[in-house]
């Protein structure tokens, strides 16, 4: 037979207070339907599990052995339902997110601190990585959201737009272009370029747009995997480089000059992406509120 948890919890009951009576206040029930189920209990098992005297009732040593057992595994779930009940009340939790690192240097320290006013409990674990690995991330399941960008549609992914973000050109000090308000693709063709590594989603725009303007594909004089290499090579006077607007590595440049760059294509669509079909814990639920109150506030180019 297998044990009922109201014959677990009146067998401890039972063995801790030594009365039946006691255990029976104890749970909440009557003192014949707490005397019932450890008979019952008893009957399953095939054996004694208290001595029953005018005094009370006392375990037996194979009752106060089971009594033992049965405490840890009633401590583990009990510990097990109120962890679900405080997940459940947005009282703790763990989020695993994947971000791009441009958008948890901006858009996420604001997001995290309004989600730890509301849930302090609540936890999120962050991997930052180039939009394509967010993507897989996400749809492998070892993450619950991710904050990316998407070529195109992605039939195993929901998506929803954050913001939008354009890419400006970050000048070296002095150069002669940053007497122009805005900048044409056709003029940063004649001129040495810093980009992102080709597998990163901004060296795609960036190509996209040149194609469609009818101009050759950018040959850089440099690439870069991260922005703060590619911004320390503009610094340097190697070339205009070529990075979102809200990359807050360009805050930390203000002697270079960014000016906008004549191409609606040069625009990336930031997207909360979460596995299609999948439910979301109330953690994420909560993290995913934040996240959507505090996009807005962004003062993007």
């Amino acid at each position: 037979m297998t044990p009922s948890l109201r014959q677990l919890r009146a067998l401890v009951a039972a063995a801790e207070t030594g009365s039946f009576g006691q255990a029976a206040l104890r749970l909440h029930v009557s003192q014949p339907a707490l005397t019932l189920q450890i008979r019952e209990l008893e009957q399953g098992l095939g054996v004694t599990l208290f001595d029953r005297t005018a005094r009370g009732a006392r375990p037996t040593r194979a009752g106060l052995a089971l009594a033992h057992s049965f405490q840890r595994v009633l401590a583990d779930l009990d510990a097990v339902v109120d962890s679900a009940r405080d997940e459940a009340a947005r009282r703790a939790g763990v989020v695993h997110l994947a971000v791009l690192p441009s958008v948890a240097a901006t858009l996420l320290p604001p997001v995290l601190a309004r989600l730890r006013a509301a849930h302090p409990g609540i936890r999120v674990m962050l991997r930052d990585a180039v939009a394509r690995r967010v993507g897989a991330l996400v749809k492998a399941g070892e993450v619950d959201l991710g904050i990316g960008h998407a070529a195109g549609p992605e039939p195993e992914l929901a998506a929803r737009l954050l913001f939008e973000d354009a890419l400006v050109a970050l000048l070296p000090p002095g150069h002669p272009l940053a007497a122009q308000p805005s900048l044409s693709l056709a003029a940063l063709s004649d001129q040495p370029l810093v980009l992102t590594d080709p597998e990163s989603s901004l060296r795609a725009l960036a190509d996209a747009a040149f194609a469609e303007a009818g101009l050759p594909a950018p040959r850089p004089a440099y690439e870069a995997t991260y922005m703060s290499t590619a911004v320390a090579l503009a610094r340097a006077g190697l070339g205009i480089a070529i990075l979102p607007g809200s990359a807050m590595d360009l805050r930390a440049a203000p002697e270079l000059q960014t000016r906008p760059i004549d191409s609606p294509l040069l625009r990336r669509r930031i997207l909360l992406l979460q596995r299609q079909g999948a439910a979301l814990s109330p953690a994420a639920e909560a993290l995913v509120e934040a996240l959507l109150a505090e996009a807005p506030t962004l003062k993007l180019t």
